[in-house]
């Protein structure tokens, strides 16, 4: 039990040289090999250590002594990807979103239960304290019975993030807003408060029509299925740099507010005989230069993959999991065409 896990990391981008450089730290994991479709000089890896590989098929040949591949591909290619190391034998750590497609989950979970492997779905929000403190307070009925829960995600995405000729903003690759910038709030408001039924919604896309080929701003609302009522509310098209993201809840015995621009500070808290705890700070968002995406907690994914499969813990996000966010982010842009009729 005290061999290292064995990991190989297909993407290199941002993420991907992220998820190498926590296996790198990790002192229980071992990076084996990376592989990327670009050239390793263009990806600026010319310090890498390890094999690097320009097929997943040919890295998978020769190295079977992998048992972990983290997948960091852009969205549209997370289940080909997933669905080439379960078929390999490898467990399986897939960025968010775990696909583009409820039906696309269903094969990844379908293979891994065929051969006997664990998805693990990087939703690393989970583990920001605000986050976890929320989930008890709503769990424990603390707050009481839910009545109303409000998130709102306020983001600058612009011609900084949108390159020309890449994925990001495309329909096939990166699926829409709520998959690429917001499925781990959809994520929270699953884990915290279950799922939902009854949805509406309205969609415009303000100043993205010539970046993107879907919207970049929406109202959602909907019933939860186990009581009260909630909405989303979102946008990329704010100026210049991220407002906010937010979870107002309103329950029968207090009130609750997580905010900031990435949800990581409590800036409300009114609970009949109740003391806020004093909680730990949240990570720094992982930053991009030009822009910022949500909290930098991936060292605990890591970790999580480790213990889980040292049977020291269970995952953090399973693939049902993963898949119910594809789920309700499907249903949500189920509505899109009929808002473009009306």
């Amino acid at each position: 039990m005290n061999n290292k896990i064995k990991f190989a990391v297909i993407g290199q981008g941002h993420i991907g040289k992220r998820h190498a450089e926590m296996v790198r730290r990790n002192e229980e994991s071992e990076l084996v090999a990376v592989c990327d479709v670009l050239a390793k000089e263009s990806l600026e890896l010319n310090d890498l250590k390890e094999p690097f590989y320009n097929t997943v098929e040919s890295m998978l040949q020769v190295h079977p002594e992998i048992e972990v591949v983290n997948i960091c591909t852009p969205n549209g290619l997370h289940a080909k990807h997933s669905l080439l190391a379960l078929d390999a034998g490898k467990h399986v750590v897939v960025e968010k979103p775990m696909a583009l497609s409820k039906n696309d989950c269903e094969t990844m979970l379908f293979k891994a239960l065929q051969k006997n492997k664990n998805v693990f779905c990087v939703m690393q929000n989970r583990f920001s304290p605000p986050s976890v403190w929320l989930k008890k307070i709503v769990e424990e009925k603390i707050v009481g019975d839910t009545f109303m829960v409000q998130l709102n995600c306020y983001w600058n995405r612009d011609e900084r993030y949108y390159k020309k000729g890449g994925w990001k903003g495309t329909q096939e690759l990166d699926g829409g807003t709520l998959f690429t910038q917001f499925s781990h709030w959809i994520d929270l408001l699953y884990w915290i408060f279950g799922d939902i039924k009854n949805i509406q919604a309205k969609f415009n896309d303000f100043n993205h029509s010539d970046l993107t080929e879907f919207e970049d701003s929406g109202f959602v609302n909907f019933d939860f299925i186990n009581g009260g009522m909630g909405s989303i509310n979102y946008s990329t098209a704010v100026w210049n740099t991220n407002l906010e993201s937010s979870i107002t809840i309103v329950g029968s015995k207090g009130s609750v507010k997580v905010g900031g621009q990435y949800m990581d500070k409590v800036e409300y808290c009114n609970i009949k005989d109740y003391e806020l705890p004093n909680l730990d700070p949240t990570n720094e968002a992982n930053d991009y230069g030009a822009y910022k995406g949500s909290a930098n907690n991936h060292p605990q994914i890591i970790s999580n993959v480790i213990d889980t499969l040292k049977g020291r813990n269970t995952i953090t996000t399973n693939a049902m999991e993963g898949l119910k966010v594809v789920d309700i982010i499907e249903r949500i842009y189920s509505l899109r065409k009929e808002d473009r009729k009306s």
